[in-house]
């Protein structure tokens, strides 16, 4: 009898579907317009982050909570054709998948209506009953889409490398959940909620956000940059800041920035798992190197690169 291989990436969080619709402009109070295309996508940042990890070829695992709908069914189906290991993600009676209603207009301006649905119900127990992915998994992925409660008690059960992807950003962000986590990381819009700072536009402004965030209780911080890659800095370093460049991708293969930041903390998690003697820059070099791929493909999931 085969053994089964262990689990390398472990994530505790959020499955959406995402309806989009396509217009011209957005529509005004009790309008109704003509849109030109709609797609349905397989979303929330829990999610999107594990098969992220998968297609990088690590062995993932999802905690996570779906509604007993179709959608429900239908994504636990998508989770399994990615390879995912979803022997605890919960189809719940009396719950409806989580949803998001996205408008986008041609000009790029979007609206965004999400009901979380199940993933209202993820809780400290799920991650009693998750206990032995927990014991063996390298890394752990967790965000802030479901109930912190939850997140928290995940990360105080998990000895290993924990990544703590804090989005959507919270203004007053819990200490506690800054000093669990092994890597606290955010955006450049995220970090700037969190530090109170007006923007965080430049290289310089990341690092100054990054050494408030380690002066709030994180570990070790990253934001991510977009085009400009990630600043990095360690409480162990204290007042050493880097920079990590993306790879450079010219602005008309730029097709859809939508989970590029997904694409990074998978892949970010794979590499930590997969090749721990690296350095943290190595990791995150490799990481701005998927989500830069990402972006030249349209889609969330759908535009993660394979290996």
């Amino acid at each position: 009898m085969a053994q089964t291989q262990t689990t390398e990436v472990l994530v505790f969080g959020s499955a959406i579907i995402d309806f989009i619709c396509y217009t011209p402009r957005l529509p005004k109070p009790g309008e109704t317009l003509h849109g030109h295309r709609f797609q349905t996508g397989y979303g929330g940042k829990g999610a999107n982050q594990c098969v992220a990890a998968a297609r990088q070829g690590s062995r993932t695992a999802l905690v996570a909570k779906l509604g007993a709908d179709t959608f429900g069914g239908d994504y636990l189906r998508q989770l399994r054709d990615e390879g995912v290991n979803v022997e605890h993600v919960q189809q719940l009676e009396g719950q409806t998948t989580g949803v998001a209603q996205i408008a986008v207009s041609d000009g790029g301006e979007n609206n965004i209506i999400i009901v979380v649905g199940a993933n209202s119900q993820l809780s400290p127990c799920d991650v009693a009953q998750a206990e032995e992915l927990f014991l063996e998994a390298k890394v752990l992925v967790c965000q802030l889409e479901t109930p912190i409660e939850a997140t928290l008690t995940a990360l105080k059960h998990f000895k290993g490398v924990s990544i703590v992807n804090a989005a959507p950003a919270m203004e007053n962000t819990p200490r506690e959940l800054l000093e669990l986590a092994s890597i606290f990381c955010v955006n450049e819009s995220e970090a700037a909620l969190m530090t109170q700072m007006a923007q965080i536009e430049t290289v310089e402004e990341a690092k100054n956000a990054a050494g408030k965030l380690i002066k709030m209780g994180a570990n070790t911080v990253i934001i991510t940059l977009g085009k400009l890659g990630a600043v990095f800095g360690s409480a162990d370093s204290a007042g050493v800041y880097q920079h990590v460049a993306a790879p450079h991708v010219p602005a008309e293969k730029v097709v859809d920035t939508t989970g590029a930041g997904d694409a990074f903390i998978g892949a970010l998690a794979h590499n930590m798992a997969r090749h721990p003697q690296n350095k943290l820059e190595e990791h995150i070099a490799a990481a701005c190197a998927v989500a830069s791929q990402s972006v030249q493909l349209p889609g969330t999931q759908a535009s993660f690169p394979r290996t």
